[in-house]
């Protein structure tokens, strides 16, 4: 099935994600501490925590490859909402600490001098940092994985740390420490701001919310299918990348079974073909002419 396809490859991207991860906060550690660099050591063990909200998203994924079961009859889908749910929780930590780190500087000033290869490293870090992030950003729109997206902004978090940590750097160097204070306090909003984002997505999918937009282009197009007279209610949720609608149709009260089925049949077919991670459940009944139809849609 192609959904579960597009899950195995939403994994390279994780897996991406760790290894660059442990790669250089192994390699901002170790520069930090030799050339004399907090902010650099700060970032390094930032990416330290962000190890562990790639492999949160990797659990995700790999759980929402299970199929559906006794206790989950729609499949294990919303495992990948509940892992950005944690990679919100873990980027919104992570910029508390950048700004509360910025604020305990200010009342307690280094007078280290950095060496130019920590603001080297740095800016390195943000190159391959935003490498990563463009890579998965791309993947999670190919295969619509709100995780994969969930750790692309974690990429893009982590690059703009590293470009905070290098001015910061540089501004030691030349003898302008506030530069470093101002860019992390930037840094960390930004790092929130970005957190809660996805906290929202995420709560939105867990309590069924769903797109109004594509409610009322699925409510049009299931409306123009023909021997659909009245569209009386409709329903959406989401699992994941999947959309699961139910839908209330009339049609002509003298139609056999088969001649339903096959209208049913054709509203699949019209909702497959505008969204192919849908699935759709259609309610056929009679139409009356005394028949109050609603009006609204029901999410």
């Amino acid at each position: 099935m192609e959904l579960y396809t597009n899950l195995r490859a939403g994994e390279k991207g994780a897996w991406l994600s760790i290894g660059t991860y442990i790669f250089l906060s192994a390699m901002k550690l170790t520069v930090g501490y030799i050339g004399m660099s907090s902010a650099l050591k700060a970032d390094g063990l930032n990416n330290t925590t962000d190890i562990i909200a790639s492999v949160a998203v990797l659990v995700g994924l790999k759980i929402s490859q299970k199929p559906p079961d006794s206790n989950h009859p729609y499949g294990h889908l919303r495992a990948e909402t509940v892992a950005s749910l944690v990679a919100s929780f873990i980027m919104m930590v992570v910029g508390l600490q950048v700004i509360s780190a910025t604020v305990q500087s200010l009342f307690h000033p280094t007078h280290e001098t950095p060496s130019l290869l920590t603001a080297l490293v740095a800016l390195f870090s943000a190159v391959i940092m935003y490498g990563v992030y463009r890579y998965n950003l791309a993947l999670a729109n190919k295969i619509k994985s709100t995780a994969v997206k969930a750790a692309a902004y974690d990429n893009r978090s982590d690059a703009l740390v590293s470009i905070g940590a290098a001015i910061g750097i540089f501004g030691a160097i030349f003898g302008m420490p506030i530069i470093d204070k101002i860019t992390a306090l930037i840094v960390g909003i930004i790092i929130i701001n970005t957190a809660i984002g996805i906290f929202w997505e995420a709560v939105q999918t867990l309590t069924d919310a769903f797109d109004i937009d594509e409610a009322e282009t699925l409510w049009k197009l299931i409306q123009n299918v023909e021997e659909v007279i009245d569209l009386i209610d409709l329903k959406g949720r989401s699992h994941g990348n999947m959309s699961f609608i139910d839908v209330t149709v009339t049609v002509n009260p003298n139609l056999n079974v088969r001649e339903s089925h096959d209208i049913t049949e054709k509203i699949e077919a019209t909702v497959k073909h505008f969204n192919p991670y849908c699935m759709v459940l259609v309610h056929i009944e009679p139409h009356e002419h005394n028949y109050a139809v609603e009006d609204d849609y029901h999410f």
